[in-house]
């Protein structure tokens, strides 16, 4: 990767940058927490949970391999903060549902990590 296509946006501009437009891609019950990663200047810590009577928290780390592309990996998913069997239809259903959204909300910001 050329110097020029690496990330060369701040961790705290892009995670803020995340928690206003990510609210926009994903369901209007689902509610959704950005952060930086403080190990890795490239990465976002993505909690989002579900409205209802599931209340299932998915964790996502979002790393951006450059400016235009990020790789979404699911870290956890809780549900009344347990964890649960993450194998299960309805768990992978939504886990493809949200990484589609994250790579979205990912598309969406282009003019500011690839400027």
């Amino acid at each position: 990767m050329s110097n020029k296509d690496k990330l060369q946006v701040d961790s705290q501009r892009l995670a803020e940058a995340w928690q206003n437009t990510l609210p926009r891609v994903l369901d209007e019950s689902d509610r959704a927490e950005v952060k930086a990663d403080e190990a890795e200047p490239n990465a976002l810590r993505v909690r989002i949970s579900t409205a209802g009577r599931t209340m299932y928290n998915f964790d996502f780390k979002c790393t951006y391999v450059d400016s235009r592309e990020v790789k979404v990996e699911l870290v956890d998913v809780e549900r009344g903060g347990g964890s649960v069997d993450e194998r299960t239809t309805i768990i992978q259903t939504l886990v493809d549902d949200y990484v589609r959204h994250l790579h979205e909300c990912a598309q969406q910001l282009h003019a500011l990590t690839h400027s």
